[in-house]
């Protein structure tokens, strides 16, 4: 037939085949059990890439015809090629992970395939990872009821590789809880790979302070990092291995940062939380005491901030079974009220886990809860699970626009060390920072910036020669004057001109407030890494603030100007005065009363 006439429109794709006979649509679906797969789709496969982009398709390449059922069995030479460039695309979006849903149609139906043609598919996934260097491990397999009579299934399959940068894939999770709560030991038992003896001996390779291991409380943020293989294998220090090791072995890296629960260590708990920016949040409950002491307030912490959450029970053999769902109901009553607005979901196997990770990522609403033991190691399994499949928050192309801004990095903790000198430990909120590479640092107590050098970068306490935005590391500064730096400066390029101020606005929610929130109040401000006493020069069209109440407020810091950018969030607090916003306005000093004006020795200079 002779083809139409061209209309500039996209021509009508065919409806896709219906359902068996006898059978709806949505009964059919409902038979296969949809909705407890995950979600994306792919070609060849229905997947989620770990991007914040689930079910799309590589631009410019043709769709399946839909009805299809999506397997890999015996593909052309073309096909084949085409699907591994799929996968690396899929990779690249995903910063070096995908998870496969093969037996899945493109419209979302759950079809199955069977053993044989799954058995193909398989083979010939394994072979495009091998083409692109990853590895695949099967997640789960369910089967599917869709009017037949061989068995069909539906196989969930995670590709992993190392980054073409050769950085593995790095997520922050800080752990907060209630004094006592199980943190540090739970995070013994995860990154050492021995159970606790039920006295606390997992933790005392966490502590940093003789008081701490006297007393078994955390009273400093300490990081500990654990690992997973292409393979979704644990990689820790179990084997005796040093933490280059475990940075060799690992293509996925969880650096766990272990707050304070104590309420006196409390703005230790808050600083953790605003400046080393994790990606997540691991709650710690204990299931004999539960929501108590500080619990509820590092819940709301982590809500201002919104920093996605999860929940763990822990030290579930002290207690009966009744006492653990007490517990658990006790948490699922706080997340669904008004305030939380959360839909818990408790973890009780593999697939759960799988789909708990996989659901986290995609709903900020969705907060899964975990009920383990570090005595007996009940359920430990369940949390490494989630935690391998967890996917990033960004994506790649994300990372690419940071990359290309100018360097910026936070100064979080301040050494000394032996032959070395001067190192500070923080964030690179953006840009890319490298060995030799010269920065400017401030401001000074009278608002300067302070030429200085990068000597050497260590990531992980292994050696890196290029810092990305987003990473956690210690930079050496070599003979550079430690007495001239403190926590809240930043390190930046020179051509970048940092603005500082004294004085700035905020958009705030006053949380709570015993009386009436008046001009002259002073309050500590917390903003990323800055932290410092501020006093309240206005409130603009109020003369008082209530709790509950919204305003637009302007503060004074004290001591010395700080380096602030629009839209930050902020977090202040003053005994029980607590309230939340951003920044909405500086009142920047100006370049020329941050001029060059003196030197201050060698390498060193004072804008």
């Amino acid at each position: 037939r002779r083809p139409p006439p061209s209309t500039g429109m996209t021509p009508r794709r065919r409806p896709a085949p219906g359902p068996p006979a006898g059978r709806s649509r949505p009964a059919a679906r409902r038979a296969a059990g949809a909705g407890s797969a995950g979600a994306g789709r792919a070609s060849g496969a229905r997947r989620r890439s770990g991007s914040r982009y689930p079910g799309t398709q590589l631009p410019g390449t043709p769709r399946p015809p839909r009805g299809c059922p999506l397997k890999l069995v015996n593909p052309s030479q073309y096909r084949f090629e085409h699907l591994v460039t799929q996968m690396k695309w899929r990779l690249q979006e995903g910063r070096g992970e995908a998870v496969y849903q093969i037996g899945v149609e493109d419209n979302g139906l759950l079809v199955g395939l069977s053993e044989e043609e799954m058995r193909a598919s398989l083979k010939t996934l394994r072979r495009m990872a091998e083409k692109v260097g990853a590895d695949i491990t099967v997640l789960r397999e369910r089967e599917v009821d869709y009017d037949s009579d061989v068995p069909r299934k539906i196989t969930e399959v995670l590709v992993r590789k190392v980054p073409d940068n050769q950085q593995f894939l790095d997520l922050r999770v800080a752990v907060l809880g209630n004094v006592d709560s199980g943190k540090s030991t739970l995070l013994g038992v995860l990154t050492q790979g021995e159970l606790d003896n039920g006295r606390g001996r997992a933790r005392l390779n966490l502590f940093r302070h003789l008081h701490e291991i006297q007393s078994g409380r955390t009273s400093s943020i300490s990081f500990e990092i654990l690992g997973f293989n292409s393979k979704g294998e644990v990689v820790n220090y179990s084997d005796s291995r040093t933490a280059e090791e475990i940075c060799e072995s690992s293509s996925k890296m969880i650096t766990f940062i272990d707050l304070a629960g104590h309420h006196k260590y409390l703005k230790t708990t808050i600083f953790g939380l605003t400046s080393y920016c994790p990606d997540f949040a691991m709650l710690v409950v204990s299931a004999n005491t539960g929501i108590a002491g500080t619990t509820r307030e590092h819940l709301g912490l982590a809500m201002a901030l919104k920093v996605p959450f999860f929940i763990v029970i822990s030290k579930v053999d002290l207690c009966s079974k009744a006492t653990v769902e007490r517990t658990v109901k006790q948490l699922e009553r706080i997340l669904k009220q008004p305030g939380c607005n959360k839909l818990p979901l408790l973890v009780n196997s593999d697939d759960d886990a799988v789909t708990a990770a996989q659901q986290f990522a995609q709903s900020p609403n969705i907060t899964p809860i975990f009920t383990l033991s570090s005595v007996s190691g009940e359920n430990l399994d369940l949390l490494k699970v989630f935690l391998n499949i967890l996917p990033p928050l960004t994506n790649s192309k994300e990372q690419e626009e940071l990359m290309q801004q100018h360097t910026e990095f936070q100064v979080d903790e301040i050494y000394t060390v032996p032959e070395v000198g001067t190192v500070v430990g923080g964030t690179l909120s953006s840009g890319i920072c490298r060995e030799g590479e010269n920065l400017v640092v401030g401001p000074t107590d009278d608002g300067k910036f302070l030429r200085l050098k990068v000597c050497s970068i260590q990531r992980n306490r292994s050696a890196c020669r290029v810092l990305r935005a987003g990473q956690a590391a210690t930079l050496a500064l070599g003979p550079f004057d430690r007495s001239l730096l403190r926590k809240g400066m930043v390190m930046v390029s020179p051509e970048m001109n940092p603005t500082i101020c004294s004085v700035f606005e905020a958009e705030i929610v006053l949380l709570f407030h015993a009386t009436t929130f008046r001009k002259g109040f002073q309050v500590t401000v917390h903003v990323g890494n800055v932290r410092q006493t501020a006093i309240v020069e206005k409130i603009h069209g109020k003369d008082k603030l209530r709790t509950g109440e919204k305003a637009v407020v302007c503060f004074r810091f004290i001591k010395h100007p700080e380096y602030l950018k629009i839209g930050a969030k902020l977090l202040f607090r003053e005994g029980v005065t607590k309230g939340i916003g951003h920044v909405t306005n500086l009142q920047a000093i100006t370049t020329k009363e941050n001029s060059l004006e003196e030197s201050l020795g060698p390498g060193q200079l004072s804008f």
